[in-house]
């Protein structure tokens, strides 16, 4: 039988805070706050919005970003942190599922990663954009597979991507595999201008379309004032305006509400659940519309490391303890060399 299940959700576009530090973090909390008030039970906010996605990197050159770069360095959020704590308090708090886009820092990298947490507060999911887009190279560094995973949570099984990962047809097939039901998208917003936005708006619902699963996208807004203190030059603001399409997408491709191209503001919709069975009855791209003997996806979901360690030197084992197997594969070698000596003499 089809769900009856109905879950209400939000997705949030507002400003961040460019001159406070932990700014942006106290406006999450109080429109995760307000959103609560109406009934919303999933929250997104947009990609990198904690302390605030780096519209520097977009209209300076490399040469020219290098205090920014640092300044976004000194108010990044390490997870698990003070950042974390505070929504996974809110999350708790307000019985919300929540995915914040955030710049993470860890040790001397950032990382465009999203966060997940559940309704009681727990974290269940802290993933990092595979490929930073063009500029954004110069700023983040890659991520990994390990974090392409749908996730359980009050609301039901959620994946996430951020910006030009909906580009990448592998990744999010990698989600719908996983038979996601609510897909969080994260954008930047206020960049590049309409053109951005359309094609924003055909990504997201050829995806909902595609998986047969909600969308809910979030994108970031700025004002006048905070266009002009990023950059003085006019021919470059530019470049920070439009973008913006804050929307909820049912699995048959269409708008539940109006999406939200300009200002701030916070999108609320019903996703009647049903309609995920009803638009799968039709097209499953992971099940019976499937040919995986014909096509299927490899994925690596191991977290990279730049160390790796032997398992008997991980166990704590000393170099003495390696011995006997150096030895043995040693004589083993000197076996093998005789041989081919013996057979070579044969042959001659």
């Amino acid at each position: 039988m089809a769900e009856t299940r109905t879950v209400r959700a939000a997705a949030v576009q507002i400003a961040p805070d460019l001159e406070t530090p932990g700014g942006t973090v106290d406006r999450v909390i109080a429109a995760a706050a307000e959103a609560a008030q109406k009934g919303a039970e999933f929250v997104v906010f947009p990609e990198t919005f904690v302390p605030w996605y780096p519209y520097f990197s977009f209209i300076r050159p490399p040469m020219l970003s290098g205090k920014e770069h640092l300044h976004l360095y000194e108010h990044s959020v390490t997870v698990p942190g003070p950042v974390t704590q505070a929504i996974a308090q809110a999350a708790r708090r307000n019985s919300q599922v929540i995915v914040l886009g955030i710049n993470e820092r860890d040790h001397g990298t950032l990382y465009n990663a999203q966060l997940i947490f559940d309704a009681d507060g727990t974290m269940v999911l802290k993933r990092r954009k595979i490929t930073p887009t063009y500029h954004e190279r110069m700023i983040w560094g890659q991520g990994d597979g390990a974090g392409l995973k749908v996730v359980e949570t009050k609301v039901g099984r959620v994946g996430a991507l951020a910006c030009w990962e909906h580009y990448n047809p592998l990744a999010r097939y990698s989600l719908m595999a996983q038979h996601e039901e609510i897909h969080a998208a994260q954008f930047p917003g206020s960049m590049v201008g309409q053109i951005f936005a359309d094609q924003m708006e055909v990504t997201i619902r050829h995806h909902a379309l595609e998986s047969g699963c909600f969308v809910v996208n979030a994108t970031g807004w700025l004002t006048e004032e905070q266009i002009a203190s990023i950059s003085p030059e006019e021919s470059l603001r530019a470049g920070l305006r439009g973008g913006c399409m804050t929307a909820i997408i049912s699995p048959e491709g269409k708008h539940l509400v109006p999406p939200l191209t300009s200002g701030e503001g916070i999108l609320i919709a019903d996703l009647d659940m049903a309609l995920i069975t009803k638009r799968k009855r039709m097209m499953d791209s992971v099940g019976h519309y499937a040919r995986p003997e014909l096509l299927s996806l490899n994925i690596d979901q191991r977290p990279t490391s730049p160390m790796h360690m032997s398992e008997l030197i991980a166990a704590g084992e000393s170099h003495e303890a390696l011995a006997p197997a150096r030895t043995a594969e040693s004589d083993a070698d000197r076996a093998t060399d005789q041989r081919v000596a013996n057979l070579r003499r044969s042959a001659g």
